[in-house]
């Protein structure tokens, strides 16, 4: 069992154990360890987002790797799927981005990807940790006021810029209104740079980082955010980003959001339409709508559920080879075009899908019905697995007796906060609350922080 790794790297207040500076040496020096194995020299390329943090812990886990005798170069300040794109195309031995995506500023995080540009698989995290663990004892008491990361090379960020540009030759947003909110994150100076050349009237907000604002009240983790802003401009659309820029949700121009569902179904049905739909078939998680599955259904695709976690959705991607699939929270993955979620990206195909369509976003979405949805977060003390706590085993089986099958029940941990997330999703919204706060308030009895 992982003890470092949730289901998006290794996560946690900056500072505080497992991201303390021993530990972050370790990871640094085990990593090295590891590379070393296939590659006699590794060269790792390094990314962060803008947390106050980030700086002191791109130098720490610098200075693991060098002590594992690894080359190691840095991108500076840019979003998580830009240094997978790097990593791929120049043949690095791994990318590590230390961010802690949508959590607020006093979390970090690292993530690591593979000389693929893919996300690690579970197996290697495991065996990453062990290194961590055999090597934390060597790591020196890191004086944070002489350590410095290597210099940052903006012609990384003009790469991937360039690569984005590529993936929508031609797109012309003239005569459109569209809001942006970088979420004073990882995106705020690539985005500045990319949607203006692109024509049309953008309006950029949170795009001013100053270390404790990222995420603060904007980004994907406030959709209300951009939609509100989106309504109050008259905008065409609106697009939000997290931290790290990996995933994006939207605002039609009613102000109303829209998140990964619906974009998978717009993105679907266009892709089927071009016959570039493998199978008919998109992946989903088990947090999806039921109405997305409706919606997809009528259009004559299928949706297979994913566990949560866009790398889970990507490995049952590959087992299925499908071309589309995601997650409602906004990472979508485009295998064909990138190896990891891409906000930026995934705007961009959005914008030219809508700019090919004729359409505005609500349209395209009339025929999705959402089922009521709500999630209740809990804080827990411990992941005891829920199903040896009787009380929760029993008040989850109440609510699928109750539903008799017109509902759903989901009820996991969170990879990447100490939460256990109870989703119920029903057509009666009165029947779905009660449920989900007698299930939540049986979590908290036994397990609540």
């Amino acid at each position: 069992m992982r003890k470092l790794f949730g289901t998006d790297g290794i996560r946690a207040v900056a500072g505080e154990a497992p991201l303390d500076p021993p530990t972050i040496f370790a990871t640094g020096l085990a990593l090295a360890s590891t590379l070393k194995k296939r590659h006699p020299t590794p060269r790792v390329l390094l990314g962060s987002d803008t947390r106050e943090s980030s700086p002191w812990i791109t130098a720490v886990v610098a200075a693991g790797l060098q002590s594992g005798a690894a080359e190691v170069l840095n991108a500076g300040v840019i979003t998580t799927p830009g240094v997978a794109f790097l990593t791929r195309k120049h043949q690095f031995a791994a990318g590590v981005v230390i961010s802690a995506s949508h959590n607020p500023w006093p979390d970090n995080g690292i993530k690591v990807f593979g000389g693929d540009g893919y996300k690690l698989p579970d197996a290697t995290e495991l065996a990453i940790e062990e290194e961590i663990f055999r090597h934390i004892r060597e790591a020196p008491s890191a004086d944070l006021e002489i350590l410095n990361a290597p210099a940052a090379g903006k012609e990384f960020r003009e790469e991937y810029e360039a690569f984005l540009r590529g993936v929508v030759p031609g797109l012309n947003l003239n005569g459109k209104k569209i809001v942006i909110d970088c979420a004073n994150g990882a995106a705020a100076v690539i985005a500045s740079e990319l949607f203006p050349s692109l024509g049309g009237e953008i309006h950029l907000t949170h795009v001013t980082p100053n270390g404790r604002n990222i995420n603060e009240t904007c980004g994907a983790l406030h959709p209300e955010t951009v939609a509100r802003e989106t309504k109050s401009r008259g905008a065409d659309l609106g697009i939000t980003f997290d931290g790290d820029a990996d995933r994006a949700l939207f605002a039609d121009a009613h102000g109303r959001v829209v998140n990964g569902d619906g974009v998978m179904l717009v993105a679907a049905r266009d892709m089927k339409a071009k016959a570039e739909l493998a199978g008919d078939l998109v992946v989903a998680t088990t947090m999806s709508n039921m109405g997305l599955e409706a919606a997809l259904r009528s259009s004559g695709i299928r949706m297979f559920r994913a566990p949560v976690g866009d790398k889970y959705v990507l490995e049952m991607m590959q087992k299925h080879q499908a071309s589309l699939g995601g997650e409602q929270s906004g990472h979508i993955l485009f295998p064909r075009r990138s190896t990891t979620g891409d906000g930026l990206l995934t705007a961009l195909v959005l914008l030219d899908l809508l700019a090919r369509s004729g359409k505005p976003l609500h349209e395209l979405l009339s025929d999705l019905r959402v089922f009521p949805q709500v999630i209740v977060n809990v804080k827990v003390r411990e992941k005891r697995p829920l199903e040896q706590i009787p009380a929760v085993v029993e008040s989850i089986h109440q609510a699928e007796t109750d539903l008799h099958g017109n509902g759903r029940v989901v009820v996991r941990y969170s990879g990447t906060e100490a939460l256990a997330r109870v989703m119920i999703e029903a057509e009666s919204e009165q029947q779905m609350r009660v449920h989900a706060d007698r299930i939540a308030q049986a979590i908290r009895v036994e397990i609540g922080a």
